[in-house]
């Protein structure tokens, strides 16, 4: 339904604005007549129940082609159609901070509706290539194992790989509590119903809802809706940049982004490519990706989660997200089946600006500990089966003797928060002594 507000300017307007009619409803899609509208405004339609919000996404002899963020129920051959004579808009405050909203920014939670601020477009434009601050500081997570070896800088933007049931949702909430960012802007698009109360009250909990706002679609909503939920989403974390914050935006997640975009593409007749994918799902990334980043006023640091099918990390979709991030974390089924949490495959992820946001000496603790990992992982079939013999290679007895320690300083309990200092000093610690044991 339509806020009360709206309605009232709807009907303020109406002695002057032509009034259509829906001619076809194809789909997804619907086709209006009667008025004019530019590509990217909102539609009001008359459904039976009141009013629907639609889309403008092309011109097609003399008629409107919208797709509604609504369902089609109540929706008519007939039915009167309204131009709003501008694109979507969301209201943006301090007062959305610790809110739950929809796709359109209105409140889900059972408070009071949003108040102050601003009213702006929910379309945004990426900052300019040249207005864009370099990115030299890294910015505190709060998970060991991403601020050592997988570090993330202000303003980067980076993807988590993982299959199903893998721990992508606990690593968010673990960020959102732990970061050093202002702000946080979480985006559960395509998320079961039943886990968004569970992530919220578990997961997040009081203190990371503190500077939160949360945009939820659930799967069961029409794919335009959860398109929008990501474009909303990002339109505040850019607002809330533009206000002087540091923020981290998490969206999860990419590929269920995709898959509402697919369902669009493939309703408007676009040919299927890639595993039934249209060329309007990869076009859709980088629009959204390139949004986040350093601008003159502040910064959104990009946290964005792809579900790879069947754990298959060379599926479309994450290769697509891939060539357009700063780097990728990895979430490995096989750790999380052995209670290793978070369950970060290290020697599988990377950080594209490890080199531009940590010291030579932190540098040089990463190299050294993802050698180690690495000359292990290579003999792991030899040592397991008992064929390798001590001293045989000083490396191998290096790894065997730092792996037990670097597996604990991995783990990590969702209520922990990690230090930067601290953590770097445990690993160095852990480096010397497994190197004054194997020496001895």
């Amino acid at each position: 339904m339509i806020p009360s507000s709206i309605k009232d300017a709807l009907r303020e307007g109406a002695a002057f604005r032509p009034v259509g009619k829906v001619s076809r409803i194809t789909g997804l899609q619907l086709e209006i007549e009667g008025v004019s509208a530019a590509i990217g405004d909102l539609v009001m339609v008359q459904r039976d129940d009141g009013f629907m919000e639609a889309e403008v996404v092309a011109v097609r002899e003399g008629r409107l082609i919208c797709t509604p963020f609504g369902h089609l129920r109540g929706l008519r051959f007939g039915s009167s159609a309204m131009p709003a004579g501008r694109p979507p808009t969301i209201r943006v405050g301090e007062s959305l901070l610790s809110r739950v909203v929809d796709a359109r920014g209105y409140p889900i939670d059972g408070g009071k509706p949003i108040s102050g601020g601003e009213v702006i477009s929910v379309h945004g434009e990426p900052p300019s290539p040249m207005a864009r601050g370099t990115i030299s500081r890294q910015i505190p997570l709060g998970v060991r194992v991403l601020d050592t070896l997988v570090p993330c800088g202000i303003g980067q933007r980076l993807g988590i790989f993982a299959g199903s049931g893998v721990g992508k949702s606990t690593m968010l909430s673990m960020i959102a509590r732990g970061s050093a960012a202002d702000i946080n802007v979480v985006a559960l698009i395509g998320e079961r119903g039943r886990e968004v109360n569970e992530f919220i009250l578990n997961d997040l909990g009081t203190d990371g809802l503190a500077r939160s706002v949360i945009v939820v679609a659930t799967s069961d909503e029409p794919a335009l809706v959860r398109i929008r939920a990501a474009f909303t989403a990002t339109r505040i974390a850019e607002w809330f940049r533009d206000q002087g914050n540091s923020v981290v935006l998490m969206m999860d997640s990419l590929t269920r982004l995709a898959m509402a975009q697919r369902e669009v593409g493939l309703s408007a007749g676009e040919p299927p490519a890639t595993r039934g994918y249209p060329p309007s799902a990869f076009a859709l990334l980088p629009k959204l990706l390139e949004r986040a980043g350093n601008s003159e006023l502040g910064s959104i640091t990009g946290l964005y989660t792809v579900l790879v099918d069947g754990d298959e990390m060379n599926e479309p979709i994450s290769d697509a997200a891939r060539s357009i991030l700063d780097g990728h974390i990895v979430l490995s089924r096989r750790l999380a089946t052995s209670g290793q949490y978070p369950a970060v495959d290290v020697l599988e992820s990377i950080s594209r600006l490890e080199g531009a946001i940590l010291t030579p000496e932190r540098r040089a603790l990463c190299t050294r500990s993802r050698r180690l990992m690495a000359t292990y992982r290579e003999a792991r079939d030899l040592i397991e089966v008992g064929a390798y013999q001590r001293g045989s290679n000083p490396e191998i007895d290096l790894s065997i003797s730092v792996k037990p320690r670097l597996d604990e300083f991995l783990r990590q309990t969702i209520d922990d928060q990690s230090d930067v200092d601290l953590a770097f000093g445990r690993l160095g610690e852990i480096l010397n002594s497994s190197y004054e044991e194997v020496s001895r």
